[in-house]
């Protein structure tokens, strides 16, 4: 069979959850028993969203190749459970970049470069490229209809559908249709000019998702299709609901993914959900509820967090409990009111970040659940404060910092590393100071060992394992290690060489570890990291 591609567009508005949708309609493809793969296309011209501000764009998620990502593939990756790429994200910037390259090449002969033919052959190369044999491949186009960035993506996607041949293309758009309270009914307006708006570009979608607080009526889908000129059973209702973990049931209930198999002649196989009920089920029926503090800068900004807030709901899930988020900005804590701002917590979460914005009030919070025994879970940035403050406090330096924060200090038990060993290219990596800020850090799977006897090797149950990375800093192994271990931190977690400390832990605690790496990026909601899970258990202990 060939791969057949679903293309995914948004209208009226950002922000409809065409990534939720995407990956939504891949797991039920995937319960169908076929292959599936997913891509996102982002309209933006940054290479990449590396560099970008967390409040502007959110999560960066990291895959097992190094690529710096939209949060998108987060959701792909949870709902569709395979390794994503780079060949999975793909921005204008990216996009230009290679054309640009070429021409300087000369490959294009001396020839004018246009946006067509040769920026949208460029993406629609990397559109085919994903495809890879897979049954399906799903495409999400970024942004919304009608934004100037986003025309060459929508040209290329239309072209597609002529040269892979109609019957292997399938349009799906998104959009709102909003209810009005005080009308008392929804409004269908803003979806007929979104459907006109992709329409006058060549594109007419097959399907309409209508997002909405409510479920559709029967006279509203039907308005919904002839003025959109679609058939009544291609229009479905993707409306509010409790757990972002439901979209898969509810697009099943609605009848989207049959809907698909035959305006694509996908093989006629029963959908198997069991997995996906199941995880509803514990969702709603937990057996306890727990507090969890996620102390941090970017609080007001969840989506900052987005793979580390799943992460814990997944460990919930593991452990048949409910997982309530507190966020607490670190900028606010200090010495003298950290027990009042942890007060009712049973376990405490310090996430990765970069800048020395709210650090000292991570590093007090720190103090305070490695002294009152409270389960302790640090993520990159997270562990490093947690080693700052053991060496300030249990090894007595009290000038310990990172050369971050502080680039001459004396005792940096945090340092900038300039070169280091990459698994994957078998090379080392060299960083230099006057290098871009995109790309210079160390970027994705690193082996790691793990030490017997440990918290690490009670969670993880093997001896080597793989995780993603992405920071600058390092701990500083060779000047500051015999002091803190003589001192009684852990060095639970190495890299093969044994010149990278990736996991610290302390051994007379209920649970205190943090990770140079960031696990959330490998949980999944039916299967969660074995540190959330373990993380997740001894907060519940703690509460007991």
């Amino acid at each position: 069979m060939k791969t057949k591609f679903i293309f995914i567009t948004g209208g009226v508005l950002s922000s409809l959850g065409k990534g939720l949708a995407a990956a939504s309609i891949g797991a039920l493809l995937k319960a169908r028993g076929l292959t599936a793969t997913i891509q996102k296309l982002d309209p933006y011209i940054n290479v990449d969203p590396g560099t970008m501000n967390p409040f502007q764009h959110g999560e960066v998620y990291v895959t097992d190749d190094g690529a710096e990502t939209d949060l998108d593939l987060g959701h792909y990756e949870r709902y569709l459970n395979v390794p994503l790429s780079q060949n999975n994200n793909f921005t204008s910037g990216r996009i230009y970049h290679s054309v640009i390259s070429k021409e300087r090449r000369g490959d294009y002969l001396g020839g004018t470069v246009q946006v067509i033919p040769h920026v949208t052959d460029e993406i629609k190369q990397a559109v085919k490229g994903v495809a890879n044999g897979e049954d399906v491949a799903l495409i999400e186009i970024g942004g919304t209809v009608g934004d100037i960035e986003g025309l060459p993506f929508l040209e290329a996607i239309r072209q597609l559908r002529s040269e892979l041949g109609s019957e292997n293309v399938l349009y799906i758009h998104l959009t709102l249709v909003p209810y009005l309270k005080a009308a008392g009914e929804v409004k269908t307006k803003p979806t007929q000019h979104s459907v006109k708006e992709l329409r006058s570009i060549g594109i007419h979608p097959d399907i309409i998702l209508c997002r909405s607080e409510v479920d559709l009526e029967e006279d509203i889908k039907r308005k919904i299709a002839l003025f959109c000129d679609v058939d009544r059973d291609a229009v479905f209702t993707a409306a509010d609901v409790d757990s972002i973990y439901e979209v898969p049931l509810r697009f099943y209930q609605e009848g989207l993914d049959q809907k698909i198999a035959i305006l694509l002649k996908l093989p006629a196989k029963n959908c198997n959900l069991e997995a996906w009920k199941e995880l509803n089920y514990k969702l709603k029926h937990p057996k306890g509820e727990i507090t969890i503090a996620i102390v941090g800068k970017y609080v007001d900004l969840k989506e900052a967090y987005k793979s580390l807030h799943e992460a814990l709901i997944h460990g919930g899930v593991a452990n048949e409990l409910k997982v309530k988020l507190r966020y607490v900005n670190s900028e606010e804590i200090t010495p003298e009111n950290v027990k009042a701002k942890m007060s009712g917590i049973d376990g405490v979460l310090v996430p990765g970040g970069f800048g020395t914005r709210g650090v000292e009030g991570k590093i007090a919070t720190i103090q305070y659940a490695r002294e009152k025994k409270v389960p302790f879970f640090g993520i990159c940035l997270g562990m490093q404060c947690a080693v700052i403050e053991y060496a300030r406090n249990v090894l007595g330096l009290k000038d310990a910092n990172s050369e971050e924060f502080d680039k001459n200090g004396e005792n940096n038990v945090i340092y900038l590393m300039k070169e280091w060993y990459d698994y994957r290219t078998e090379k080392t990596e060299c960083r230099c100071e006057e290098s871009d800020k995109g790309g210079t850090m160390r970027l994705g799977s690193y082996p790691c060992k793990i030490v017997e006897g440990t918290k690490a090797m009670n969670a993880y149950g093997q001896a080597t394992i793989h995780e993603r990375h992405r920071h600058r800093y390092e701990f500083n192994k060779e000047k500051f290690a015999d002091q803190l271990v003589e001192a009684g931190l852990v060095l639970s977690g190495l890299s093969p060489d044994e010149t990278l400390v990736e996991i610290v832990e302390i051994a007379d605690h209920p649970w205190f570890l943090g990770c140079q790496f960031h696990p959330e990026f490998k949980s999944t909601p039916m299967n969660a990291h074995p540190l959330f899970r373990d993380f997740i258990k001894a907060a519940r202990n703690n509460k007991k």
